[in-house]
């Protein structure tokens, strides 16, 4: 695995310098301008209910996707942390080497599809399911 982390470090690299424009573009397009601004209506006119909803709707998805983004950040320095201590490639949980295959589709991966897989039942079967709310009298 060592001959091959600098290509991983390289996708990582890649892939961070990517997310970092994408998180800097929604602050600047999304976060940063008042609703006025971001639809170039700057007339004194006050907007309307379902403007007003369609705007917190857009900045609530652009916080979102800015969220994902920062997730994927971490990951990609923990990523990097691992191939400057050599411990790059294997799976955090059970300790085998990850597929290159899915190091290529995802460098910052840190555990092995086996394991990946258990921990996302496992976190589905720890999700809350509410019940629908009994209909209005």
């Amino acid at each position: 695995m060592r001959g091959e982390s600098a290509k991983y470090k390289k996708l990582l690299l890649a892939k961070k310098a990517r997310l970092l424009a994408e998180v800097k573009h929604i602050e600047k397009d999304t976060l940063n301008r008042s609703q006025r601004e971001a639809t170039g209506d700057l007339s004194g006119y006050s907007f309307h209910m379902a403007d007003s909803a369609t705007d917190n709707y857009d900045r609530e998805f652009s916080l979102g996707l800015a969220t994902n983004a920062q997730r994927v950040l971490y990951d990609i320095e923990e990523a990097l942390k691992r191939i400057s201590e050599k411990r790059f490639g294997a799976c955090l949980t059970c300790g085998k080497p990850i597929p290159k295959k899915r190091l290529t589709a995802v460098p910052y991966a840190k555990l092995c599809i086996r394991c990946q897989s258990s921990e996302e039942k496992t976190q589905r079967s720890r999700s809350v399911i509410l019940p629908p709310p009994p209909p209005a009298s």
